[in-house]
């Protein structure tokens, strides 16, 4: 390569690098510019000086009070209770009318014994509980021994029991005797307990406008007694199924750590 070659190529190098920086400078010019003026006008629209939101709606608006549920009374849920009681039983008399042998007893008078029992109708009862009203099955009238499975004749009294409950929460609760139980299809009193209660459950939810949200089932076996299994007739009361109406909704009962019931522990 001759000298004046050489002399000409580094002067084109020396001219790509001037205008390479040159054009680099323009570019920062411009954004400096750019930077400026969006300082000194503002590059975002300019904020109304009315909030946006809602003042209840905001942490510096004054909040709206939220119109909390009123505690129901005991009076008032004395009253409410009596009504859902007399509106049961109503249409349970209401349904026996017609039959021989299968009148109620008046409201509020002894069940029959278990010996005198022997339809659905007479197989039902209530009591009130802490919690709510309580409409107790007697296996006897709903049930074959040791089986969960509904009798023919009971169904209709128990639709008729579920078109009668009202809209709260509900716990269906299967209970039984001491008497141990092993069969092929219960290993023991806790599955028989829970697949009667289950057998209960799915008839309401069929036939009543009870929300399955609000409705929760139990299987207790032998260990709520509200009798002395010493005896036979105390062990028949053990042996039912409990639907319960309850006061307060079911969530705020999950959350309350209550004492188990008292067990009735039979007499030598």
């Amino acid at each position: 390569m001759s000298y004046a070659d050489f002399i000409t190529l580094l002067f084109a190098f020396f001219v790509v690098l001037f205008a390479g920086s040159r054009g680099d400078a323009k570019k920062q010019q411009l954004l400096a510019v750019a930077i400026q003026t969006a300082f000194a006008q503002g590059a975002f629209d300019a904020h109304s000086k009315t909030p946006a939101l809602a003042p209840s709606a905001g942490a510096m608006g004054k909040p709206t009070p939220i119109a909390m549920p009123t505690p129901m009374t005991p009076e008032a849920a004395a009253r409410k209770e009596a009504a859902d009681k007399k509106r049961i039983y109503d249409a349970l008399a209401q349904m026996a009318v017609p039959q021989k042998n299968q009148n109620l007893p008046p409201l509020g008078a002894k069940p029959p014994s278990p010996e005198k029992r022997g339809t659905a109708i007479s197989a039902v009862s209530f009591r009130s509980e802490p919690e709510g009203l309580v409409l107790s099955l007697q296996d006897a009238g709903f049930f074959n021994s040791g089986s969960a499975a509904l009798r023919a004749d009971a169904i209709p009294v128990l639709e008729r029991i579920a078109a009668s409950l009202p809209m709260g929460p509900l716990r269906v609760e299967g209970h039984t005797d001491n008497v141990a139980i092993h069969t092929a299809l219960y290993a023991s009193n806790w599955e028989l307990s829970t697949a009667r209660a289950n057998a209960i459950a799915r008839v309401l939810l069929a036939r009543s406008l009870v929300n399955p949200a609000s409705l929760a089932v139990a299987g207790y076996a032998e260990f709520h007694p509200i009798s002395s299994n010493s005896t036979e007739e105390g062990r028949a009361k053990n042996r039912r199924v409990d639907i319960v109406l309850l006061k307060q909704p079911l969530a705020e009962l999950a959350q309350i750590v209550s004492p188990a019931k008292p067990s009735l522990s039979p007499t030598p």
